[in-house]
This record gives C-alpha cells, sequence and structure tokens, in this order.
C-alpha cells in the first residue's frame, strides 16, 4: 500500500474513534429505519429519492467496516 493510501486510511480510522463518529452513526442508523419504510413514499419520485438516501445511508454507515477489510486485504496482498 502506498503511503497516501495509508494516511488516508489512518485519518479514518482516527476518526471512527471519536465519540461524534458513534453518535453520527447511532443516528443516521435510526434515520434509515424510518426511510427504508415504503408506506411513507407519495409516489414514484419520493420512492426514489429515498433509495438515493438508503444508498448514501449505507455508504457511511459501512464506511468503517470497508476500510478494516481494504487494510487487511492489502496487508494480505503485502505478505505473499
Amino acid at each position: 500500500m502506498d503511503k497516501e493510501t495509508e494516511q488516508y486510511y489512518d485519518n479514518l480510522a482516527s476518526i471512527f474513534l471519536m465519540q461524534g463518529w458513534k453518535d453520527l452513526i447511532e443516528e443516521l442508523s435510526a434515520n434509515a429505519l424510518h426511510i427504508n419504510s415504503v408506506e411513507h413514499a407519495k409516489d414514484g419520485d419520493d420512492l426514489n429519492f429515498r433509495k438515493g438516501q438508503l444508498n448514501i445511508l449505507a455508504y457511511i454507515l459501512n464506511l468503517e467496516s470497508t476500510i478494516d477489510r481494504l487494510r487487511e486485504d492489502s496487508s494480505d496482498v503485502s505478505n505473499l
């Protein structure tokens, strides 16, 4: 892994340790349950808007585990 990528992962790891990150993830998780309800969609456009919101929420909610996997994969490749 190059130094720039390693620094990027380190910066994200330090963010993940902050209480603000944990609070944000908790709030977004609660919001995802509300957004995921199809019965609140007014029409097809609103449904598509909600799908977009859920895609973004999934990206943010899974960011920590995604970065962990990328680091592990990079480490496995480096050890070959």
